[in-house]
């Protein structure tokens, strides 16, 4: 809860301090370089890490296992004048095999943002964007001897929309904080998208209106160590004493241009998936490749 209040009042405070300054001004002591406005920025990186262990005769026991994870994060960003455009595409989808069991599915995340900023050169800025979140392909539960379909691609899909305003510290640090509509999409899975209210039927579709925050940070903690975090809430109107979290970390070590070493942890506490929070924490030894 206090990383809650923390991001609101932040983003509030900027907010007001950004309103006492008048446009006009602000945009005649702001002067961007010729080369640095109208240019679209894209950057593609690719990774793939893969764990494995083989034996053959081995005495002191053990079994074979394998194990991959692909990722994709890309962005096309456009910076004009007055009108700023950053698209995000994140993607991971990873396999795993114990010996002669079955591959199970390890990771599996789709997140696609757009944001768009109106720069009047203040403090913050006001912006529009839309936000969707879903998985990549068939989920399973593993709790049981036989895996359970639990999600499948936008089943269920969750797409954000958010207008409000936005702070931006040389992109090493923003959050923006607005009124948001979130739509959820659902088709076999429906438990998510399902109102209470009308026992007799399960909805494919739920509509929820409230506050959206999303603040993201870049440090360099060493000289060959990046961490990267992202933290999102949103609440909805009809309770806003409950909030969905998602936070997101990675830290990566270069060894060298193309070698890496990654560390990732994901906390999402989301309460129509489930009444506890849920975790997820990754090392691999990887290999990534910049396109762009």
């Amino acid at each position: 809860m206090k990383i809650i209040t923390v991001s609101i009042m932040m983003t509030l405070c900027l907010a007001l301090d950004a309103l006492g300054q008048t446009a006009a001004a602000a945009r005649d002591s702001v002067k961007p370089a010729a080369d640095t406005v109208n240019v679209w920025t894209p950057t593609f990186v690719t990774g793939l890490n893969i764990s494995q262990i083989a034996f053959s005769n081995w005495t002191q026991g053990g079994t074979d296992a394998l194990a991959w994870t692909a990722t994709v994060d890309g962005s096309y960003d456009y910076k004009g004048k007055i009108w700023n455009l950053q698209n995000h595409l994140r993607a991971s989808y990873g396999r795993s095999r114990l010996g002669g069991a079955a591959t199970i599915t390890t990771d599996n995340n789709l997140l696609l943002e757009n944001v768009l900023t109106y720069n009047l050169g203040w403090a913050t800025n006001p912006f529009v964007s839309n936000t969707i979140i879903t998985t990549l392909a068939e989920g399973y539960s593993y709790a049981t001897s036989v895996p359970v379909p639990i999600a499948n691609f936008f089943d269920p899909g969750y797409v954000t929309q958010s207008i409000g305003f936005a702070y931006s510290n040389t992109g090493n640090f923003t959050t923006r904080l607005g009124l948001a509509t979130q739509e959820i999409f659902a088709n076999k899975f429906r438990q998510y998208t399902d109102n209470p209210k009308t026992p007799d039927k399960m909805e494919a579709f739920k509509l929820e209106t409230g506050f959206e925050s999303v603040s993201r940070a870049k440090l360099h903690i060493a000289n060959n160590m990046l961490l990267t975090t992202g933290l999102r809430l949103f609440t909805r109107f009809s309770n806003l004493t409950v909030w969905d979290v998602r936070w997101d970390n990675l830290i990566v070590a270069k060894v060298n241009s193309f070698i890496n070493v990654n560390f990732t942890y994901e906390l999402v506490y989301q309460k129509d998936q489930s009444p506890r929070t849920q975790m997820k924490e990754g090392l691999q030894l990887g290999v990534t490749y910049s396109i762009f």
